[in-house]
C-alpha cells in the first residue's frame, strides 16, 4: 500500500453494520467501495442516507457501489458486516476484493466467528474480528437509522502477523485508527477471544428475548420477572467464560445492564432478522458459546433453554 494515501475500504455486505460504517469512513475522506445485492439499484439511484443520531441526515451519493466483486478494486481493509450464517459463502468475494496482504475485519456478533471463515481464506490475508456497540438497523433500501453509540473495538485473530505480536498490534491500530479518523471510538484488544465472551453479556439476553418475547428493550427492562431473567442470562455468560479461562467481572454485566435502561429503546439485530424472516445467528451466540463451556466442564442451562426455544422458532418459520 503506498504510505502517501489513505487505505482503501471495501465494505462486503452493506446493511445496516456496513452501511453505517462505510458512510462515517467516506466522509473522512476515505476511498470506500460498497459490495451489495439487492439494494444496488435503489442505492446506485438514491445513494446511500445515513439518519444519525447526534448529526442528522448523511448522505452519501455517488456511492461506489457494485454486485459483483470481481468488479471492485483491491481493498487494502475488507469490513465485512453480514450475519455469519453466510460467511463461508462469502469467502470468495472476500479474496475477489482483497489487495495482496489485506486486512479482513469481521464486524460481527458471537463466539469464534472468524474460525470457519479463516479456513477459506489465504494464509497471507490478516482476520481480525470487530466488536460493534452501536444502536442502528436498516430503514429500507440504501437507508439506516442510527440510534445511539458507535463504538468498535477491534482484535486479531490469525494470519501472517501472527508469530510478530508488534506486528499484530501495529495493524489492529491501524484498524482501530480508521475508525478514529471518522469521529468513532475504537480500541484495540489484546484477547479477541475474551472480548468475544465480553459482548455475549449483552447478546445473549437481549438479543433472544426479543424474539421469543416480541419486545424491545425498554419492555424487557420494565417487567421485573424479566429483570431477573436477564440477569440471570448474563451471570450464566459470565461463568461460562469463567470455565474458558476468561474471568469478567460481575460489575461489567451490571453496567450493561444500567445502560441498557438508559439507552433509547431498542429492537436488537435479531428481531430484525425474525421480522424479516431472515435465518437467526443462533450458532454464534448461542450453540459456540454453549459447546465451549460444555467443553470446559460447565452446564449454561437458562441459556441452553433459550437456545432451544429460539431453535424451534427459526425452523417452525421454515
Amino acid at each position: 500500500m503506498d504510505a502517501r494515501r489513505k487505505p482503501r475500504v471495501g465494505i462486503i455486505g452493506t446493511g445496516a453494520i456496513g452501511g453505517f460504517y462505510g458512510v462515517m469512513l467516506a466522509r473522512a475522506g476515505f476511498d470506500v467501495h460498497f459490495l451489495m445485492r439487492s439494494e444496488f439499484p435503489a442505492v446506485l439511484e438514491q445513494g446511500l442516507r445515513l439518519n444519525h443520531a447526534q448529526h442528522g441526515i448523511l448522505s452519501l451519493n455517488p456511492v461506489q457501489a457494485y454486485v459483483r466483486a470481481e468488479d471492485m478494486p483491491p481493498c487494502d481493509w475488507l469490513l465485512v458486516g453480514t450475519k455469519t450464517t453466510s460467511n463461508l459463502q462469502l469467502a470468495p468475494a472476500i479474496v475477489q476484493a482483497a489487495a495482496p496482504g489485506a486486512k479482513v475485519l469481521l464486524l460481527q456478533n458471537g463466539l469464534d466467528v472468524e474460525d470457519a471463515l479463516r479456513s477459506a481464506l489465504p494464509d497471507s490475508l490478516h482476520l481480525l474480528g470487530g466488536l460493534c456497540f452501536i444502536c442502528v438497523h436498516r430503514a429500507g433500501p440504501g437507508q439506516i437509522e442510527h440510534q445511539a453509540l458507535g463504538a468498535v473495538n477491534l482484535g486479531y485473530h490469525s494470519g501472517p502477523a501472527a508469530v510478530d505480536p508488534a506486528l499484530t498490534r501495529a495493524i489492529v491500530e491501524e484498524g482501530a485508527g480508521l475508525f478514529r479518523e471518522a469521529g468513532l471510538d475504537s480500541q484495540a484488544m489484546d484477547n479477541l477471544h475474551q472480548a468475544r465472551w465480553q459482548k455475549l453479556v449483552w447478546n445473549v439476553p437481549y438479543n433472544g428475548l426479543s424474539v421469543l418475547l416480541r419486545a424491545s428493550t425498554t419492555a424487557l427492562m420494565a417487567d421485573p420477572d424479566i429483570r431477573q431473567l436477564i440477569q440471570d442470562l448474563m451471570q450464566e455468560v459470565l461463568q461460562g467464560a469463567a470455565a474458558c479461562g476468561h474471568v469478567i467481572p460481575a460489575a461489567y454485566a451490571q453496567q450493561l445492564f444500567r445502560s441498557t435502561e438508559h439507552m433509547p429503546d431498542y429492537w436488537p439485530s435479531m428481531y430484525h432478522d425474525f421480522l424479516h424472516r431472515r435465518p437467526l445467528e443462533l450458532q454464534a451466540i448461542y450453540a459456540a458459546p454453549l459447546a465451549a463451556a460444555r467443553a470446559a466442564g460447565c452446564e449454561l442451562p437458562k441459556i441452553r433453554a433459550l437456545y432451544q426455544a429460539l431453535g424451534f422458532i427459526d425452523r417452525y418459520r421454515s
